[in-house]
């Protein structure tokens, strides 16, 4: 799970349902991260407790005994789950709204229509749970809210149509028109015809490679205020 989410030095791991804490415990070790293990059982936070102290990373984790729903998840890079399908299903509101590129991991269970952007299946021959002896890890990144009207000098206009991290819509400029499609991957847009758009620091998107022909790189496009570009 940690090594799908590409955990580093820079990471803070929230573990929903941290049971012992081997999870939060090991990106601190292992990985180099912060981390916060969120757990309801008062002997297993204890028991948390004491192994990031004998693992000597008691420095840099921590462990509460608190629901999972009132968990403050805003500081998290990284987010690592083994719960229930329902209650993936009702934290997943919140965990779209975190930030973008915000990394997502749940063992065996989804999310519902809301895809994986990875998924590896992994034999567990001793595995004593369901009964497949076989864990899935599935990977989301948060993606960014571009749904809208985006407008570029030129008359440029990009609508977009989101629904996760799959969007569609038409790209113009003059009187040439064309459909695009691709994914969001955290705050990049990736076309399926080819190129990209990223979002800058000024919250505009900008062209990082050539767009179906009609976008040329380090064209900017900013979110429309109104129903139309031109006001």
């Amino acid at each position: 799970m940690l090594r799908i989410s590409s955990v580093g030095p820079r990471d803070h791991v929230i573990d929903l349902g941290s049971g012992d804490g081997r999870i939060v415990i090991l990106a601190a070790k292992r990985f180099g991260a912060t981390g916060l293990g969120v757990e309801i059982v008062p002997e297993l936070v204890r028991q948390s407790v004491r192994s990031a102290q004998a693992a000597g990373v008691a420095d840099k984790v921590e462990f509460r005994e608190q629901d999972l729903f009132a968990t403050d998840l805003s500081r998290a890079t990284v987010i690592t789950m083994y719960l229930l399908p329902e209650v993936n299903m009702k934290l997943r509101p919140g965990l779209l709204q975190l930030q973008p590129g915000t990394r997502l991991v749940s063992h065996d269970w989804d999310m519902g229509d809301w895809q994986p952007d990875q998924t590896v299946v992994l034999p567990v021959p001793d595995k004593k749970v369901g009964l497949e002896k076989l864990s899935r890890v599935h990977l989301w990144v948060v993606p960014a809210r571009v749904e809208g009207l985006w407008c570029g000098a030129g008359g440029v206009e990009l609508r977009v149509a989101q629904r996760f991290q799959v969007f569609t819509g038409s790209l113009v400029t003059g009187a040439m028109s064309r459909a695009v499609v691709g994914n969001i991957l955290g705050n990049t847009l990736h076309l399926a015809a080819g190129g990209q758009l990223a979002f800058d620091a000024a919250g505009r998107l900008r062209v990082a490679g050539p767009v179906n022909g009609l976008l040329s790189t380090g064209t900017t496009l900013a979110r429309a205020t109104g129903s139309s570009c031109s006001g």
